[in-house]
């Protein structure tokens, strides 16, 4: 209640400031995503300059995707740099990310993060050995799984026993055709 007091009269020491200045959001919008947004795909020479002069970049550094209808439009096309291949001790803008202010993200960017994929990492082995060394683990997997076919991979044990006749009644016989189960016996095994 005392939270709802507060409100009320602060909206009260405010009314007379909103009605004078017109409490507006639009000052915060001052960048919005249409200010990122990718232009249209870059036709001529001049668009093509004035697109590369948008993104930081020089006319020969500036390359743009094909023009496929996936909506990448003017956006550059930059060479994959993954944060784990840029330069730890390079003096970063944004030393979490190595980025600088102003550089132009990749289109991939949230793939290729520092703790993510690193499209440059050189794998320990090449991709011929990882294939034949997983063919030979399923390939020997494979083999000691049918040799093993023939045998019972289970735990051997007696069918399981019931009272009342293996509960004839219970599973619906009639009583006139019920017949005497013994489990056990006292005779000797010869």
């Amino acid at each position: 209640m005392a939270t709802l007091r507060g409100a009320v009269a602060l909206s009260k020491a405010l009314r007379p400031f909103m009605r004078k200045h017109g409490l507006s959001t639009t000052a915060v919008l001052t960048n919005w995503n249409k200010d990122w947004k990718p232009g249209p795909f870059p036709q001529t020479a001049e668009e093509r300059a004035a697109a590369a002069k948008r993104y930081g970049l020089r006319v020969e550094d500036y390359d743009v995707y094909d023009n496929d209808g996936m909506g990448y439009g003017d956006y550059p096309k930059l060479p994959f740099a993954s944060g784990d291949s840029r330069d730890p001790y390079e003096d970063w803008d944004i030393p979490e990310l190595k980025r600088n202010f102003g550089e132009p993200l990749h289109a991939l960017a949230d793939i290729i993060g520092e703790d993510r994929w690193d499209a440059n990492a050189k794998p320990r082995y090449s991709y011929l050995n990882m294939f034949l060394t997983l063919g030979a683990v399923l390939g020997t997997l494979a083999t000691i799984y049918y040799l093993t076919l023939p045998y019972p991979l289970f735990l051997p044990a007696m069918p399981k026993q019931y009272p009342l006749n293996n509960l004839h009644l219970e599973r619906g016989g009639q009583p006139e055709d019920a017949v005497a189960v013994k489990h056990y016996t006292f005779e000797p095994v010869d």
